[in-house]
């Protein structure tokens, strides 16, 4: 039996309207389940860029990126496995500002994890911690007792180490016209 690991799926696309809605739906119509989900304008004029991870089978990631090549306005779509790319994540953690000058022990958590301070005020300051979910995962369970007001993290943002090929995919799509 084949085993399921994380894929990352770069899809890009023109910005329409609808296009993330249809996109979701191929994956409930599988009962996949989307581990994280980001979206920004590429490195391409005019073309955006849907990161997609999952946890899947390679026979079943296959599928689904084809179908995802079916909807009109997906220009291509790719899938890579996690040693195939470099990637991050970025969490906010706003905490009560009293912690930060009565639990000395609290500058050393921020320290130890290379997080940084991005804001302080009376009531509240917010650290800003960038890495990989683990990275991320632990520095909340240690602020956790400090006074975590709020906590939230970004989908996860990715490279392919190899080629892609997007840009030559749309030069030849353009000469096409």
């Amino acid at each position: 039996m084949e085993k399921k690991k994380n894929f990352t799926i770069s899809v890009y696309t023109e910005n329409n309207v609808g296009l993330l809605h249809r996109l979701s739906a191929i994956f409930l119509k599988r009962h996949i389940n989307i581990e994280s989900f980001s979206t920004s304008e590429s490195e391409i004029k005019d073309v955006f860029r849907f990161i997609i991870v999952v946890k899947m089978t390679k026979s079943g990631v296959e599928k689904v990126v084809k179908q995802i090549e079916k909807q009109v306005e997906v220009i291509k779509a790719f899938y890579h496995t996690d040693s195939e790319t470099i990637f991050q994540e970025s969490a906010l953690y706003k905490m009560k500002s009293s912690s930060l000058f009565e639990e000395r022990h609290i500058q050393n958590v921020i320290k130890d994890s290379n997080a940084r301070i991005v804001t302080v005020n009376p009531e509240f300051f917010v650290i800003e911690k960038t890495g990989f979910r683990d990275d991320t995962e632990k520095l909340y369970k240690d602020l956790k007792s400090y006074g975590l007001l709020q906590f939230t993290r970004s989908g996860r943002i990715a490279v392919s180490k190899e080629k892609m090929g997007i840009s030559e995919i749309l030069n030849t799509f353009k000469n096409q016209k």
